[in-house]
């Protein structure tokens, strides 16, 4: 009698993997909040770098910290682009106007540009600057050799990245938000956690 219920709790938890024409599965659910920690942690680490004298250990460690987490983002993403290919996206209900859903597209580009974008721009700088470039206790390979007015040069797209970031990670929350209180429509739930 236990086996049954057993194989009916396993077989609901492998289904729950996986998105729904409903909801998110807990990959994506899981994915998606995990990456908006990182992020957070990510910007932390390069606002809170300023409040060290340049050259102190706990300003290099920020330094540090920010690369490996961004490095952290740059993967975590692909697995989340293919999560997103092998699942159907739960659709919105009611469903939202068509230029809701232009719009809702486009910001999701964008957001996708900026979690690969910003760490390989990172990548690039570390390579052009001739410096190591940290992995949790690994050292990654250099993607381009030493260049150093190339590397001024991606820093700065790499820093106008982190502002749009900002922006964007904003607009995006504020459009959930939009569409839980005001529009009263499952785009926020679908992507949160314990919900059938």
């Amino acid at each position: 009698m236990h086996l049954p219920q057993m194989q009916d709790i396993t077989e609901e938890a492998c289904m729950n993997w996986k998105n729904t024409p409903l909801r998110y599965g807990s990959l994506s659910i899981g994915l998606h909040w995990l990456m908006l920690v990182l992020i957070a942690a990510v910007y932390a680490c390069i606002e809170l770098k300023g409040n060290f004298p340049k050259g102190s250990d706990t300003r290099e460690l920020l330094k540090q910290w920010h690369f490996m987490l961004g490095l952290s983002v740059f993967a975590l993403v692909w697995l989340r682009l293919l999560a997103r290919a092998l699942s159907p996206t739960p659709a919105i209900e009611p469903a939202p106007p068509s230029w809701q859903n232009l719009l809702a597209k486009l910001m999701h580009l964008a957001l996708y540009a900026l979690m690969i974008g910003a760490p390989l721009a990172g990548w690039l700088i570390l390579s052009a600057a001739g410096k190591p470039i940290p992995f949790f206790g690994l050292e990654l390979p250099a993607l381009i050799g030493p260049d150093k007015e190339l590397a001024g040069q991606i820093k700065e797209l790499h820093e106008l990245a982190g502002t749009a970031g900002y922006w964007l990670i904003g607009l995006h929350a504020v459009a959930g938000l939009y569409h839980h209180y005001v529009a009263r429509d499952n785009t926020l739930t679908r992507m949160l956690p314990g919900r059938n």
